[in-house]
């Protein structure tokens, strides 16, 4: 249901851009979100972005990710990625709460890489 796509290699302070389509299937989405896990490290939450278009991001990249949607459609997500650091290597992946609060199966990800 969920699809990531846009990961790749990008040097440090570069930009990339996700997109995650979802079936189309969800209903009544509460909020979308992206995650990242990085190697040898539990899955963390990155940002997310509800109904009303309220935005929140963790710490380590706010003011350099940006998260949006296909507004009333809610079936893509995206996240724009700024100024990356080579912290920011991970698999991303996006996911979505709906109306009981409950995140849907997790798709594949999509890889990205920092490296110079």
């Amino acid at each position: 249901q969920l699809v990531e796509s846009g990961g790749g290699l990008v040097q440090p302070g570069g930009s990339l851009g996700l997109s995650c389509a979802t079936s189309g299937s969800i209903f009544d989405v509460n909020s979308m979100g992206w995650y990242r896990q990085a190697p040898g490290e539990q899955r963390e939450w990155v940002a997310s972005i509800t109904r009303s278009n309220v935005r929140e991001y963790v710490a380590s990249v706010k003011g350099r990710f940006t998260i949006s949607t296909d507004n009333a459609k809610n079936t893509t997500v995206y996240l724009q990625m700024t100024s990356v650091k080579f912290e920011d290597t991970a698999v991303y992946y996006c996911n979505v709460v709906d109306s009981s609060l409950k995140l849907q199966p997790w798709g594949q990800g999509t890889q990205v890489t920092v490296s110079s």
